[in-house]
């Protein structure tokens, strides 16, 4: 019998848990260790932080649920890493404590024969001085708490809007080298056309600030993309969505302080400014965990184990950004030092970013880090646990399933608007999602046809029946497992 160990329950611990489960025969343990009791479908985030839906849209619990399909649940926080066990214990384990109130600051050895690490990444708020959700005006849709803090706020700012007042919102990214610059982008046009289904566009001046060197940088350098018959790149099919609604833009920006409705920031060019404003919504940094590992004697191993991230059978070699290639990107999302243990989704460590490297005159790196959410959490859950299956019921190492970054595509709906027959679904697909420049050198690394741009109220449609779709993978109803990842 095998004991397979998720760390984490969100878009990759989830996914993998319930492909393990389904085709593990019985006799095998799948365990899942989170300290959330909800699962929540995060892109949804975006509706909640604009009141059209509410947390419990969104969220299930996952106890009931990994009860009822014999998956084994712990409520608990990965605390260090033991891959080779200790004088007490000789199989790989974990120590986790438990979060829950009845068991608070308890810690078990819980050990594996396989390890998923699916613990995603942390918030790093405090990496911005003054970036705090729900302090100085300043708020975050990264969770579905905190999305509905900022709906609050947002609501009562529209009311004074209605009352007179004039107001500035400012939405982007809140570290210089944050990412989901798509998410931001997603709420910032939710948040227009909110304002103008509450009649109060016009009282509002609408700010985008982002550490993009160019618009629909998206931190996988932009793209070169299909728009109908045309082919546009998509820093010119964001300005033209921006431009529609009036929506200023301040790129290049690496945001550093905030205080009571002022961010400061500086540019490439390493002047600092400040913006003021009277709501925001910044996306913070994320950051590794900050793991620590240790071998069966007890010496600190984490430089085996992490690189910020999980390190995983990607090119860490340190090289110049002419050197980089879609071939330094990992495959299997196994670690290279204890093949027992893999790392999908945003735990893993990336080799290096998709974009261009940029520092300000300062020597500010202000650079969006690689994307690695949504989709890409999804297919490479997915690949580990079918090697894991594999490996299991042949007896023999398998590693025959494979996707990289670099031959995966990925789509994004912002979706503005909500409901049946308002809104507007703002579509980009890419791939592959790291370019590649050897095999397409004309079309800045991605194919044509499969890279593309769309805006109507189709893609809004789509984005609706997403959300419908995946809660239903997630709640694993029946033929869950035929909704594509």
């Amino acid at each position: 019998m095998s004991k397979i160990v998720i760390l984490g329950a969100g878009i990759s611990g989830h996914v993998a848990a319930a492909h393990l489960r389904r085709k593990l025969p019985k006799e095998h343990e799948v365990l899942v260790v989170s300290p959330n009791s909800n699962y929540q479908w995060i892109p949804s985030n975006i509706w909640i932080g604009i009141g059209r839906m509410e947390p419990k849209d969104i969220i299930f619990p996952l106890a009931p649920l990994y009860k009822k399909k014999k998956i084994g649940y712990k409520q608990a926080k990965v605390v260090t890493f033991h891959p080779e066990g200790d004088k007490e214990v000789e199989k790989p384990f974990v120590m986790v404590e438990y979060v829950t109130e009845d068991q608070k600051g308890k810690q078990e050895k819980v050990t594996y024969d396989y390890l998923i690490n699916a613990t995603g990444p942390k918030l790093a708020f405090d990496m911005t001085e003054g970036l705090v959700p729900g302090t100085n005006k300043a708020y975050s849709v990264c969770t579905y708490h905190h999305a509905n803090q900022a709906w609050k706020a947002l609501d009562d700012l529209i009311q004074q809007m209605k009352q007179g007042k004039k107001a500035k919102i400012l939405i982007g990214t809140g570290h210089a080298k944050s990412t989901c610059q798509g998410a931001a982008f997603e709420y910032i046009l939710n948040v227009e056309q909110e304002l103008r289904r509450h009649k109060v566009r016009d009282m509002a001046e609408l700010v985008w600030i982002a550490n993009e060197p160019h618009l629909g940088d998206f931190g996988m350098d932009g793209m070169l993309l299909s728009y109908g018959n045309n082919i546009m790149k998509s820093s010119e099919m964001v300005e033209m969505v921006f431009e529609d609604r009036g929506i200023k833009w301040i790129i290049g920006a690496g945001v550093n302080k905030i205080e009571d409705g002022v961010a400061h920031y500086e540019t490439l060019d390493g002047e600092y400014h400040k913006e003021t404003y009277d709501f925001a919504m910044l996306i913070p940094a994320f950051s590794g965990h900050g793991f620590k590992a240790f071998d069966k004697n007890d010496q600190d191993i984490t430089e085996k184990l992490f690189k910020g991230f999980m390190i995983v059978d990607a090119d860490y070699t340190p090289k110049p950004y002419e050197e980089w290639s879609v071939q330094d990107w990992p495959e299997t999302y196994q670690n290279p030092s204890y093949p027992n243990i893999f790392a999908p989704g945003i735990a893993f460590a990336p080799p290096h970013a998709i974009s261009k490297p940029r520092v300000s005159k300062n020597g500010t790196a202000i650079s969006p880090s690689p994307p690695r959410t949504g989709m890409p959490s999804g297919i490479t859950a997915k690949l580990v646990a079918d090697n894991i299956i594999d490996t299991i019921k042949n007896g023999k190492t398998s590693l025959r399933h494979r996707g990289s970054m670099g031959n995966m595509g990925a789509a994004c709906i912002a979706s503005a608007g909500y409901g049946m027959t308002k809104g507007s679904g703002i579509s980009i697909t890419t791939f592959p999602i790291v370019p590649d420049y050897n095999k397409y050198p004309d079309t800045q690394g991605r194919q044509l046809g499969k890279t593309f741009g769309e805006i109507g109220l189709a893609g809004h449609w789509l984005k609706l029946a997403l959300h419908y779709a995946f809660l239903y993978k997630a709640k694993m109803r029946p033929f869950w497992w035929l909704v594509p990842e």
